[in-house]
């Protein structure tokens, strides 16, 4: 679905060539590979340098980090883009949305110009180590420690659910660099697994299993373990310890903006293919398209993509307004990957035994939905967010 059919407000002549040059690529060069990766479990760590290429990563770092200079609505058409696609596998957004914006708001002069031009040309790729076994989305109970020893960090822990896991060499690591003050007491720290030019270098670092997910194929998300891991000091994200905590909350409304921008794209993609689906196939010697329940079905759909649609509209005018708050993210984040359940639900339903085989897009949009209502923070905790500010 083009997004010439919305009249977004925020869309822009040069996020719409963006975002068909993207959806081109992704159509032309990875999805005829995406069947192959999903039963390998992951992309080839290959394929980030060639999005790299394409100017597909980082497109709102500034130009002199290697960016392209734009805005956050750039980023969006891209991994829309990618999610329409059915690349679940690709981490793109996550490296390009969150972990480089980090770096660029919170990092010192040095860190941005060491990392971020890498990160644009897909030479590093990034993740962000925030979740520990046992403690869910509950940031204030990280475990890992990260001790000074003279001019390095010595840290120990494990982290669990990392999106990237396997590809990344630049990872942001939530820890404790003074566990007495709770969450005051956190840092994040940057730790680099290639640091003696081959491939997970860092004494100490390693990468547990990939894990196996009711979903999200052929992304990498894994276990991640630390032990005595000596980073150097210069690696402390911004160059102050405590900072971690300001940092988190600063950022977590644009990642929470793009699950939610996520979603609204993978509902369009599977109203697309069902009214696709209904259109072609016949049931009881007639098209079940002409079926009344099909239409009303399909019409309840199109309305719930319509609302959505608008609301997420609205939240990405504010974000590159610089309005939204915390509160708005949380609460469109757990809105919109609710409706987004309930769409996957009946349109899969309407393909019959069919919408049960990952063969058909609809079935593998259904089987990633499903972790958009826990990651990012649980939907319970963002309707809990949202409350305060009532």
């Amino acid at each position: 679905m083009s997004l010439q059919a919305f009249p977004s407000p925020w869309l822009t002549d040069e996020h719409r060539m963006l975002h068909d040059s993207a959806t081109r690529f992704f159509r032309e060069r990875w999805v005829p590979l995406a069947a192959q990766w999903r039963e390998a479990g992951q992309m080839p760590l290959a394929t980030w340098r060639e999005a790299g290429a394409q100017g597909l990563l980082c497109t709102s770092t500034p130009a002199e980090y290697g960016g392209a200079g734009g805005d956050f609505g750039h980023d969006a058409v891209v991994f829309m883009a990618a999610t329409r696609a059915v690349l679940s596998g690709f981490g793109g957004g996550l490296h390009t949305s969150i972990v480089a914006p980090y770096l660029f708001h919170c990092g010192t002069e040095q860190q941005k110009r060491r990392w971020l031009p890498k990160m644009v040309a897909g030479e590093l790729v990034g993740a962000i180590a925030m979740t520990e076994p046992g403690t869910g989305s509950d940031l204030q109970s990280v475990r890992t420690s990260a001790t000074r020893d003279g001019d390095h960090y010595v840290i120990n822990g494990a982290k669990t659910f990392i999106t990237n896991g396997q590809n990344a060499n630049l990872i942001i690591v939530v820890c404790k660099t003074d566990r007495s003050l709770g969450a005051k007491g956190t840092s994040l720290i940057v730790v680099e697994t290639d640091t003696l030019g081959a491939r997970d270098s860092t004494p100490g670092f390693r990468r547990g299993r990939r894990l196996d997910k009711v979903g999200l194929k052929s992304q990498d998300t894994s276990e991640l373990f630390f032990d005595q891991v000596r980073v150097p000091a210069e690696n402390l994200l911004g160059g102050r310890e405590g900072q971690g905590f300001f940092q988190l909350m600063q950022q977590l409304p644009q990642e929470r903006l793009q699950i939610a921008c996520q979603a609204v794209a993978a509902m369009e993609r599977a109203l697309e293919e069902t009214l696709a689906y209904v259109k072609e196939r016949h049931a009881f010697g007639k098209p079940i398209w002409e079926f009344q329940n099909t239409r009303f079905k399909l019409a309840e759909v199109q309305a719930t993509v319509l609302a959505t649609r608008a609301f997420v509209d609205a939240c990405m005018v504010a974000h590159l307004a610089g309005q939204l708050d915390a509160a708005r993210a949380a609460l469109a984040k757990a809105w919109v990957t609710e409706q987004e359940g309930k769409v996957m639900d009946e349109c899969l339903q309407l393909f019959g035994g069919y919408g049960y085989m990952m063969e058909y897009p609809i079935a593998e949009l259904y089987v990633n939905a499903r972790v958009q209502r826990i990651y990012g923070g649980t939907n319970e905790i963002m309707k809990e967010l949202a409350s305060r500010s009532m």
